[in-house]
């Protein structure tokens, strides 16, 4: 298995797969490293909804406003931020904030794990959330917050420019650059 911080530093949005199916196992570690994530008073207050039927595969790509690379991938796990379970305890934040940050962690979960067990991935977020939630069968209190598209990746995805940490990244006050000395590109040299 491979060592996290390589899983982070080697993971690329794929959006070109083989035919390949997920294996049924591969499927459950993904779901079971999904369902770990941390979440708002351990509430898990999010839904996943795994797709592996063609036509449903492609209505999800055409809901996306045409990304038909989506239609490729042989896996779809669609992520719904559940308002309702988090509201219970945390009132209107839980409702439009932590169901979908607990969403968020989830699908960011099975993307890396995805990508540990060989699987490419991409985060697709660009949608129309009814059309979406009807292609699922979800209820309408549902929001859908990511479809991740899972599948062996066909070819190799190229690297993208990343921004420097002290462009975003401060200490103690914004605006006040962070002083980092570790880089994710030393991170996979090799260790002792």
């Amino acid at each position: 298995m491979p060592d996290l911080f390589d899983v982070m530093a080697r993971r690329r949005s794929v959006r070109k797969y083989s035919p390949e199916e997920v294996r049924e196992e591969d499927i459950n570690a993904i779901l079971e490293a999904a369902c770990s994530a941390p979440s708002a008073g351990n509430l898990q207050a999010y839904e996943i909804v795994v797709v592996r039927d063609k036509g449903r595969r492609r209505s999800l790509a055409e809901a996306s406003f045409g990304q038909m690379f989506m239609a490729e991938a042989p896996l779809h796990l669609v992520f719904l931020a559940y308002p309702a379970r988090s509201s219970r305890v945390y009132g209107r934040r839980g409702a439009k904030l932590y169901s979908i940050q607990d969403a968020t962690i989830a699908a960011t979960f099975s993307m890396l794990a995805a990508h540990a067990l060989g699987y490419g991935t991409c985060w697709v977020g660009a949608f129309d959330d009814e059309r979406v939630l009807h292609i699922v069968g979800a209820p309408k209190d549902r929001i859908p917050v990511a479809i991740i598209t899972v599948g062996k990746p066909r070819g190799r995805e190229p690297t993208t420019s990343r921004l420097g940490m002290e462009e975003f990244v401060f200490k103690e006050v914004h605006g006040t650059p962070f002083p980092h000395k570790v880089s994710m590109k030393n991170l996979l040299r090799p260790r002792c």
